[in-house]
């Protein structure tokens, strides 16, 4: 367990860090991380409030995970609680207040709230000690609650959170409450950009974007962990990469509706205007300076390449949109790009867009079946995909699959 010295470090380090973080899925990861290292804890999950609800948006149980084979994550699926005095999370956002329980199978009879007891029953966990604090904003506005489960002492044993605990958690908490306040704003706007996209293209959707973005992320951690990346390199790419990734069909806010909402195959000419969306994308981006800007192009203008060179756009001008003279074909068209000119996050958001696509309902085709979905990738190694990527998306396909479940299209009215 920290010092209080080692405590009061870690806070002023963390003032500093999660300001770093603009991903608000990757924020969440870093301060429920931080969080439970203060207390040596073994659990905790974050609630972020939509409306007059909280939704479970993340969690870490060490206990879980340690029954997971390596490198395998821990599932989790998306439900809401209701802002009301009824249960532990809801009874701290409507309140404001922090809860401290020592023991949750305990609790007095005289409290409103209760603890729900179905996940530890499903999963074969032991919830005993938690500490629930509200998010607040630097306006006193509750944008989630931090809940913190079985605090350890030395020897792995569940204690109570102490008082002295509480005082430490509310700066911790006002700390990252103003990070994920900033998060959420970026991605809001992403997801704002995104309706625009969807408004002209109905398949563009903030959960389509959201599942690939996520898929995106989990190939690229396992891709750079088998290269030995360093993991500090690994939580920077990853920041920018799953915003990027979000973004990688914005370009299509410039293709016609005629094209874009045709409920039926494109003509040559019309396909043609449609591959113009990776230049008309990635020149959104070309201003910035940014690692995100760079990532942001690499994505959008990658992300139909084929592996054995016949994708689109090719060695173009993302200004201008004409081939480069040294890559130009005999017919003066820009040749594709192949194997290792693709970038690396072209190349694996090509894998996740794909497979989301295929996996979903469009309005020219039904959603395939699962079976022929990954047949398909597999036959499309080393021509349309990265063959390594392909193998890499496999091994975490237990994963893709929870993260489908968790970003569910939403029914158009």
């Amino acid at each position: 367990m920290l010092t209080e010295r080692e405590k009061l470090d870690t806070l002023l380090r963390l003032s500093v860090e999660l300001g770093y973080s603009k991903d608000l899925d990757i924020l969440m990861e870093h301060i429920l991380t931080e969080a439970r290292r203060f207390v040596n804890a073994d659990a905790g999950s974050i609630y972020l409030k939509d409306h007059e609800t909280l939704i479970f948006s993340y969690t870490q149980n060490d206990t879980l995970q340690r029954r997971l084979p390596p490198n395998e994550k821990l599932a989790y699926a998306n439900f809401t609680v209701p802002i009301d005095q009824n249960s532990i999370a809801g009874f701290v956002a409507k309140t404001g207040t922090i809860l401290n329980i020592p023991d949750a199978l305990r609790l007095p009879a005289t409290v409103p709230y209760h603890f729900n007891r179905s996940f530890d029953e499903k999963v074969g966990y032991s919830t005993r000690s938690i500490l629930t604090i509200p998010l607040n904003t630097a306006q006193g506005d509750v944008i989630g609650v931090l809940q913190i489960i079985n605090a350890q002492d030395e020897n792995g044993n569940v204690i109570a959170f102490l008082p002295e605990d509480e005082l430490m958690f509310i700066h911790f908490a006002n700390t990252a409450a103003m990070a994920l306040e900033r998060a959420k704003l970026t991605r809001d706007l992403i997801l704002r950009t995104i309706k625009m996209a969807e408004m002209r293209d109905p398949q563009e959707t903030g959960a389509h974007v959201n599942r690939v973005a996520s898929y995106t992320i989990e190939i690229y951690e396992r891709w750079a962990r088998k290269k030995g990346s360093d993991e500090k390199e690994i939580k920077e790419k990853r920041d920018v990469l799953r915003m990027a990734a979000m973004l990688h069909d914005v370009g299509k806010v410039a293709i016609s509706d005629v094209i874009l909402k045709k409920p039926a195959k494109l003509m040559d000419e019309e396909y043609n205007i449609m591959k113009q969306h990776t230049i008309l994308g990635a020149r959104l981006f070309l201003d910035g300076h940014s690692d995100f800007d760079r990532a942001a192009i690499d994505v959008s203008l990658n992300h139909h390449e084929r592996w054995d060179g016949k994708g689109y756009p090719g060695h173009v001008n993302v200004q201008t949109g004409s081939p480069i003279a040294d890559y130009a074909g005999p017919d003066g068209q820009a040749r594709g790009k192949t194997c290792d000119e693709i970038p690396l996050f072209g190349r694996i958001v090509a894998i996740a867009d794909v497979y989301d696509a295929l996996t979903s309902v469009r309005a020219y085709k039904e959603a395939w079946d699962e079976k022929r979905v990954l047949e398909t990738l597999a036959e499309n190694a080393a021509k349309q995909f990265d063959p390594e990527l392909i193998e890499i998306f496999f091994s975490c396909l237990d994963f893709i699959h929870n993260i489908k479940q968790r970003y569910p299209e939403k029914p158009h009215l």
